[in-house]
């Protein structure tokens, strides 16, 4: 959605005219550009540092390892997507 200048003016007032055009949705290209959210990251940071045992001192390991795995996952899954066939996709 844009405003354009209609570059009219009425009684010394311009007049703005809001035009809209559809967006089109590109599910693959979306998937494939996705990246973990804060949240998804900070809980699986979490899960990592109960794993190893609940230490302290490797909180930027466990983030950054979190990122890696959900990254991964995500690709992972866009992969498998774009290899099925149209028709088999749900």
């Amino acid at each position: 959605m844009a405003l354009q200048s209609k570059g009219k003016r009425n009684e010394g007032h311009e007049t703005l005219e809001l035009r809209t055009r559809e967006i089109q949705s590109h599910p693959e290209v979306v998937s494939a550009n996705h990246r973990p959210s804060h949240e998804e990251i900070r809980l699986r940071a979490h899960e990592i540092h109960l794993e190893r045992g609940a230490l302290p001192g490797k909180e930027l390991d466990d983030w950054l390892q979190a990122e890696r795995e959900l990254e991964h996952a995500a690709r992972q899954k866009t992969d498998c997507r774009s290899k099925k066939r149209p028709n088999e996709m749900s």
